[in-house]
């Protein structure tokens, strides 16, 4: 090379460093073809269509609790307090995915004589399974075979399932136990599935399968309810609604053996051979790389702060409009639980609704404007997040006056709400290099849970209990404490939007470094930051910066 400067390899050494220089007299080795893998197109959407499936499942399986609790109650005698529990085991994993919990709105755990401070949200053995499960199966995703974990999982949480459905009343702390191991199977599910599509995807392909993927969500939260209660009026027994559920698994476990594909980490950005055989960075290694990505950093508090809100609305919502339409004079006060209320049948409607139509409205327009504008995927979410603070705010002051127009503003807030679920998955499958993407997505449901929807419900039950206590006790001002108390999810979310503005400052370095063709991640020992920009200028090849 010119000016005395020793050629420098393009294929990484031993040590996993890209461009090192062979040393004087030395020539570089031969290049090193690796053989590629190639998935015809069918068979990736054969494949996407399987997890979309076992999605459904997933979150059918959920909520078909919901549709038989009150039975569950009677038969093992479980108070209203302990059924916050169960309430808190669903929640607590797919509040941070999914804006459709408004169906659980109808469980009556919300205190004697209504108070919202009652101890439902209290922690639950789900709780300590999620947050121990998801960085497990996030490591076990990024280092072993993902289609072996998800194997795994949905047999352990349709063999518990199953399990619930035999135990007898006098052993109602192993039904909890159970919903908990069904949550440790979903945690691995949820935690693989996203990062497998991702490898058999890309660029626009990869938008649209993840808006699919996510729509079953909302849907599967929705029929998982409907088929609770509609098997327990066909059958007279509550525990056939839990008994449907295995048979429909087997059939997924079935296809996915069979159909659904284990590709190399990265196949789809044509790095699949070089991420498979390099050098294999520790978990350490992994979290201290993303603790570095500020894309990734300031997209999961942005998540977060979804996670907040949407755990809030999903267990109060249901309650407040029930009080809005007391106040109203609709509707007589319940002071006696269980306590009917059509407004969680209305409100898991709309929240179905609104999920389907937001998913696939914001993955469109990720998609479209995200070729004509850098950074657009944390734009769309900054303007969905920044447009549903001042819908949400309308949604419960105008409450008191008008009940329709709370309904709209509520229905807008969660449609611009929902916008955001795929988008965000994609932003973390872009800035992320492939061989930590399960990790990622482990850290992020899971700090989405311990700043988000693990408290959220609690909290804004806590700020409605502090503001009744000082003042007098009557139902308008029960109504008034618990809308007050809802004004902190306006300002959460308005913090959320400003996350992404930030999230977009740092997408298109960080898509980059993501797309660099290195081995390890950018913070293994023998790739720091500087060297990952370095190897992009010398090597002369560097990473396609076309957007993912």
């Amino acid at each position: 090379m010119a000016g005395g400067m020793s050629v420098e390899c393009s294929e990484p050494g031993p040590g996993g460093l890209q461009g090192q220089s062979p040393g004087p007299g030395r020539q570089c080795p031969p290049p090193i073809m690796p053989t590629s893998w190639s998935l015809p197109p069918w068979r990736a959407y054969v494949a996407a269509a399987v997890l979309c499936y076992i999605n459904l499942l997933n979150y059918m399986n959920w909520f078909i609790i919901a549709g038989v609790l009150l039975d569950i109650q009677e038969v093992f005698q479980i108070s209203d307090n302990h059924a916050g529990l169960l309430q808190t085991d669903a929640s607590l994993w797919h509040l941070s995915q999914a804006p459709s919990l408004g169906l659980l709105g109808h469980l009556p755990c919300h205190g004697r004589g209504g108070n919202p401070g009652c101890p439902c949200v209290s922690p639950s053995v789900f709780v300590s399974c999620l947050l121990l499960s998801a960085p497990v199966f996030g490591y076990l995703g990024d280092r072993h075979s993902r289609k072996a974990t998800m194997s795994f999982g949905i047999l352990l949480w349709s063999g518990a399932g199953l399990s619930s459905s035999f135990i007898s009343p006098r052993y109602s702390w192993l039904f909890f136990l159970s919903r908990g191991i069904v949550g440790t199977g979903s945690a691995s599910y949820s935690t693989i599935a996203p990062t497998v599509l991702g490898d058999l995807f890309v660029r626009d392909q990869r938008t649209r399968v993840l808006a699919v993927f996510y729509i079953f969500i909302p849907v599967g939260s929705g029929l998982g309810y409907v088929l609770g209660s509609a098997v327990t009026m066909l059958t007279g027994n509550w525990r056939w609604a839990l008994r449907v559920m295995p048979c429909l698994e087997a059939v997924a476990l079935i296809l996915l053996i069979l159909l659904v594909p284990d590709p190399p980490r990265g196949a789809a950005e044509t790095q699949g051979e070089r991420a498979a055989g390099g050098f294999r960075s520790s978990w350490c290694e992994d979290v201290r790389y993303l603790g570095k990505n500020w894309s990734f950093v300031w997209s999961t508090l942005g998540v977060t702060a979804m996670a907040f809100v949407t755990g809030a609305l999903g267990f109060w919502a249901p309650k407040f409009l029930l009080e809005a339409r007391v106040v109203h004079g609709l509707q007589p006060p319940c002071f006696q639980e269980p306590c009917s209320n059509p407004d969680s049948l209305i409100f898991g409607a709309l929240t179905i609704m609104t999920g389907v139509i937001g998913v696939i409205l914001g993955a469109e327009a990720a998609r479209r404007y995200k070729k004509v504008i850098p950074g657009a995927e944390p734009l769309i979410c900054a303007s969905s997040l920044l447009a549903t603070a001042p819908c949400l705010y309308l949604a419960l002051v105008l409450a008191p006056t008008t009940l329709l127009a709370s309904y709209v503003f509520l229905g807008l807030g969660e449609l611009l709400l929902s916008c955001n679920w795929a988008v965000v998955a994609d932003i973390l499958l872009s800035v992320v290099v492939p061989r930590c993407r399960g990790t990622a997505e482990a850290l992020q449901i899971t700090v989405g849970h311990i700043l988000g929807d693990a408290g959220s419900p609690y909290l804004t039950g806590l700020i409605s209990s502090v503001l009744r206590a000082r003042r007098p006790d009557s139902y308008l001002q029960r109504f008034l404490s618990l809308q007050q108390s809802f004004l902190c999810c306006a300002f959460v979310i308005a913090l959320g939007g400003g996350c992404f503005l930030l999230t977009a400052l740092y997408l298109e370095r960080d898509e980059t470094r993501a797309w660099q063709p290195v081995t390890g991640t950018p913070d293994s020992k023998d790739v720091d930051s500087n060297d990952l920009e370095r190897q992009g200028l010398l090597s002369g090849a560097g990473a396609s910066t076309e957007e993912p």
